[in-house]
């Protein structure tokens, strides 16, 4: 029997946060704790979710401004810290002590941050194609982003109507999954109907929201707690991913005492989706050999 409700959650300065949650009757592993990338609301965890659901209670919230989350009133309230401050408020609400806690894109960066600052309530960390901090700086093995943001991020801020239209009308189109197959994921290996609800997502989000959130995490590093981190880690890396290139994840590796290292043959950023059946095996693997 499975038992999967939606709820709000108030966040740490009051922001409605949506929550989703799986429990399955005799699912006594531990807790999975899912944490997006910027712009998504869980289309990532779509296999993970349900190879793993009838073992593990599975929790998974919108951060502020995603999904079915509001987004906070002052809108300076977009950082990774409130994000993890956001993510202690859900845990207590869902009764969670600890849980093993699954990073994707920026995710990486909220989980490696939580699990640094609250190690009592991380039973294990899952860095999926992420990196710790500082993504603009090394997007694409180049700087070219990190000089061209501030300038995108100034015309978002005075022209947010004509950017916001712009932005829905190009986004969620067919004609940029085609570009995107080309260009940045393996298409090769991504079904259509998997993406797809990311454009969906990603195209209807405030861009400002968006812009302002992935400012603060371009200027946000978690890389100092990484040596401290004790529990459990799996690092999944994709072997040609541009947006967090893999030499991140082989960093992460060397960082973390004891942390083990997953190259996704051909994998992109969408690794979770790409290579579902590979890490799901080195999954059931990991968790038997770390917590029985």
């Amino acid at each position: 029997m499975s038992s999967i409700k939606t709820h709000k959650v108030r966040g740490c300065d009051g922001t409605q946060l949506h929550v989703r949650e799986e429990s399955r009757v005799g699912a006594a592993g531990l807790p999975f704790v899912l944490l997006d990338g910027i712009g998504c609301d869980g289309y990532v965890w779509k296999y993970i979710w349900e190879h793993f659901a009838a073992g593990h209670r599975i929790v998974h919230m919108h951060y502020r401004g995603h999904g079915l989350s509001a987004p906070p009133a002052d809108l300076e309230r977009l950082s990774i810290q409130d994000i993890c401050d956001d993510l202690t408020c859900v845990l207590d609400d869902c009764g969670v002590e600890r849980g093993i806690l699954f990073g994707h894109s920026m995710g990486v960066q909220v989980a490696l941050e939580y699990a640094g600052q609250h190690p009592e309530r991380t039973a294990g960390v899952v860095p999926l194609t992420g990196a710790p901090g500082t993504p603009l700086d090394t997007f694409h093995d180049a700087g070219w982003m990190k000089v061209i943001f501030p300038h995108l991020l100034e015309l978002v801020k005075e022209l947010p109507g004509l950017v916001q239209s712009a932005w829905t009308l190009l986004v969620p189109t067919r004609l940029a999954w085609e570009i995107a197959r080309r260009t940045e994921i393996n298409g090769q290996m991504v079904r259509f109907e998997d993406f797809m609800p990311y454009l969906e997502h990603i195209g209807h989000i405030d861009v400002e929201v968006f812009f302002r959130m992935l400012d603060h995490a371009s200027r946000h590093s978690a890389e100092e707690h990484l040596p401290e981190i004790e529990v459990p880690t799996l690092i999944v890396a994709g072997e040609r991913d541009t947006f967090t290139p893999m030499w991140l994840s082989e960093k992460m590796n060397r960082l973390i005492p004891g942390s083990e290292l997953l190259k996704l043959p051909a994998g992109s950023h969408t690794g979770p989706i790409e290579h579902p059946e590979f890490i799901n095996l080195k999954l059931e693997g990991w968790l038997e050999e770390h917590f029985g």
